[in-house]
């Protein structure tokens, strides 16, 4: 009797369980599982409308020969190479010095490099263009401290233009990693350091050899965040240079937004291009856990 009865209780609270469970199921399957079958079934064709047709694996082969994808391939590698350390590494020095006990208005600092990552991105992105059109404000500033004779043409050459893009996301989304960086420092056992001064390590010393090691867990979160988001870049390109000039900036999401809403539509090639992100993703969050766990060992 005892065991039918709890048995009685167990499947009552399983019942109930899934009264709690199920609304969430629903949702992720409507909203994450059903949009990546369906946009992968659609990644095997191509066309639009009543046009569409069954492609197979036409759509991949069609990457290798697409010129337009290859250039937003490169441009997106090439952010993810340079803007990822960047990142990384400025985040990690700001959070350093706010970490100083004796800084002078640190949480006025803290809250300066943050603000950009709570800005709204529209209003962020037509200040950052006011701000480096000819006549704007750095250019002029420059000019009239000396450092160049005619304005940089930010938004109208190639490689000034990429550059405004890495500055635009480091202003933006570097205080974002700090915080992070930041708070785990603060959580660091301080009788550690002070042994460590005790042993007469040196202020450097103790930064590598204690504080790095003692970080890895958040530079490997950072890492990962830092590469999906570089991956997926399209806001402040979108915003600022809306991929040019002559697609110099031009990155993956914006070829898919271009392919889905601005050409001629083919949301069949626009979601093969779509898992080039994913894969390129997946590899490269591999390759990062992988040499975290190498190191560790």
């Amino acid at each position: 009797m005892a065991s039918a009865r709890a048995g009685g209780v167990r499947r009552f609270y399983d019942i109930n369980g899934w009264f709690f469970v199920g609304p969430a199921l629903v949702l992720i399957g409507l909203f994450m599982v059903y949009p990546i079958l369906w946009s992968l079934f659609m990644s095997s064709q191509s066309g639009r409308g009543t046009m569409i047709k069954f492609v197979g694996f036409g759509n991949i082969v069609r990457l290798a020969n697409d010129p337009v994808f290859l250039r937003a391939l490169t441009n997106t590698v090439t952010f993810f190479i340079i803007q990822v350390p960047i990142m990384i590494v400025l985040a990690l020095a700001l959070a350093s010095v706010l970490n100083m006990p004796k800084l002078v208005g640190r949480g006025l600092f803290r809250t300066a490099i943050f603000l950009p990552c709570v800005t709204s991105l529209v209003a962020y992105s037509a200040l950052f263009k006011g701000m480096f059109a000819d006549e704007g404000v750095v250019n002029s500033t420059l000019e009239a401290i000396g450092i160049i004779a005619t304005p940089i043409p930010w938004l109208t050459d190639g490689f000034w233009a990429k550059v405004l893009i890495i500055l635009a996301i480091t202003w933006r989304w570097t205080g974002y990693n700090m915080i992070f960086y930041l708070s785990a420092m603060q959580n660091i056992d301080k009788s550690i350091y002070e042994a460590a001064r005790i042993d007469g390590i040196n202020a450097w010393g103790r930064f590598v050899y204690i504080t790095i090691p003692l970080l890895k867990p958040v530079i490997l979160f950072t890492s990962v965040i830092s590469t999906i988001g570089t991956l997926q870049l399209f806001d402040e390109v979108m915003n600022i240079t809306q991929g040019g000039p002559s697609d110099s900036t031009l990155t993956l999401s914006l070829y898919i937004y271009n392919l889905t809403f601005k050409f001629i539509p083919n949301l069949g090639y626009a979601a093969t291009v779509s898992y080039v992100i994913v894969v390129l993703v997946a590899m490269l969050a591999f390759v990062q856990f992988y040499a975290a766990r190498e190191k560790d060992q």
